[in-house]
């Protein structure tokens, strides 16, 4: 079972997104029968072998063993993860490209890159998965708080400095360095974002979320 499953196929998302089967998908994070899960969601079996067929065809859920009992066999199925996302490829048509946008302080492109990675991670980490090997990825993730909105430009703009000078040292193992002929090398993905914090316990309004400068 993987920690997390990227939904690419169009079909497979809407079937994930019904709530039944969300609920089914919770409850099957554990392996279970639709005997079992009847009992669980409060459904009759019968819907709930309904809905287990269409979630089974659609590679969401896995078969992990088949019990008799008496002339009656009983499936034994599994989520094939623990968590989902629906990547953009779902809605390729109207996916957001970042390609489209190019100013480095646009909060839409900052969402287009971040649908980008959801998109490409979702497909090195099937791949990684189907090879049975580790992915090497990296992150950070935390907050900070500025005193002005002047105080977080300067940071951005030092952040941005800093982030081209490791570039610089290290793109295609230094320089003179190829990276078409050195050995063993492999290009990566780096993004780097910054965006205020939601605001907690109270209702979101974008209009709070703006500075006061």
């Amino acid at each position: 079972m993987l920690d997390i499953e990227v939904i690419e196929d169009p079909a497979a998302a809407e079937a994930s997104l019904d709530p039944i089967r969300t609920r089914i998908l919770q409850e099957l994070a554990e392996p279970g029968s639709a005997t079992q899960l009847a009992v669980k969601v409060g459904l009759p079996r019968q819907k709930i072998n309904y809905h287990l067929k269409a979630l089974e065809r659609h590679g969401l859920v896995e078969l992990v063993e088949e019990r008799k009992k008496g002339n009656v066999t009983e499936r034994v199925l599994r989520a094939t993860a623990a968590s989902y996302l629906i990547s953009p490829v779902a809605l390729a048509s109207v996916a957001p490209d970042p390609r489209r946008f190019s100013d480095r302080f646009s909060a839409f492109w900052l969402l287009a890159l971040a649908a980008r990675t959801v998109q490409e991670m979702g497909k090195l980490i099937a791949g990684a998965a189907a090879d049975k090997k580790k992915l090497a990825s990296f992150a950070i993730d935390g907050e900070i708080t500025f005193r002005s909105a002047a105080d977080r430009a300067a940071f951005a703009e030092e952040l941005g400095v800093a982030v081209t000078r490791l570039v610089d040292k290290y793109h295609r193992g230094g320089p003179g360095a190829s990276s078409e002929t050195a050995s063993g090398a492999r290009k990566h993905r780096l993004v780097v974002v910054l965006h205020p914090a939601l605001k907690t316990n109270t209702r979101h309004s974008p209009e709070k979320e703006q500075d006061n400068d």
